[in-house]
């Protein structure tokens, strides 16, 4: 008698996340909300009471005094620094950083489609209470990747005590660092701004029916 019983690869189901009833959904998000609200107003409390109360600082050291430097004798052929006039090319110190408001080097094409990737896995990632991928649910706030091919990401939760804070950041790096044009990864879990659900996708919102 052959063996009727399927092969387990064609027992598997796709496991969908199921969408809670709305007034449960709303909610949760109230209380992801709050959460973040008490997060921001500690870490602005902490910051006035800084300000208000300075660490003492002890009196720097008096300098000691300069001795007269003799003036060098010009060299016959060489200008002297002092003959480029202030603002001019010539004037600026080697290695002096480059003026704010010059443009950053344009994106190649091939880091765009990388970043694309990185954020098509990111679809693939779930919050664990609420039934939306982490980029529509708005958790994810930069991702950008440099010209190593290594990817850095800037995230949130949903709220600081979120049970998978200690989990999903790492699950989140071991899902880019899958991607074979990957080099590295790196997760950055920030706080501020604080999440809420303005900054959720349109698509999220109807998913969880809030529109």
């Amino acid at each position: 008698m052959s063996d009727s019983t399927p092969p387990a690869s064609s027992q598997r189901k796709l496991s969908l996340p199921v969408v809670p009833h709305p007034e449960r959904m709303e909610k949760i998000l109230e209380r992801a909300e709050a959460h973040q609200l008490a997060k921001a107003a500690e870490a602005s409390a902490m910051s006035s009471a800084a300000a208000k109360n300075p660490s003492p600082r002890l009196p720097a050291p008096p300098a000691p005094a300069a001795s007269p430097t003799p003036a060098a004798s010009p060299t016959p052929g060489v200008p002297s620094a002092s003959a480029a006039p202030l603002g001019s090319d010539a004037a600026t110190a080697p290695g002096t950083p480059p003026a704010i408001g010059v443009p950053a080097e344009p994106i190649s094409p091939e880091r765009k489609l990388l970043e694309g990737k990185v954020i098509q896995v990111l679809h693939s990632v779930y919050d664990p209470e609420i039934p939306v991928n982490i980029y529509e649910l708005g958790l994810i706030y930069s991702v950008e990747a440099c010209p190593d091919n290594s990817v850095k990401v800037r995230m949130t939760l949903t709220a600081p005590a979120c049970p998978v804070a200690g989990t999903l950041p790492g699950e989140v790096e071991m899902r880019i660092q899958a991607i074979p044009e990957v080099t590295s990864a790196h997760v950055e879990l920030v706080w501020d701004p604080p999440w809420d659900r303005s900054m959720m996708s349109e698509a999220a919102q109807l998913q969880l029916g809030l529109l």
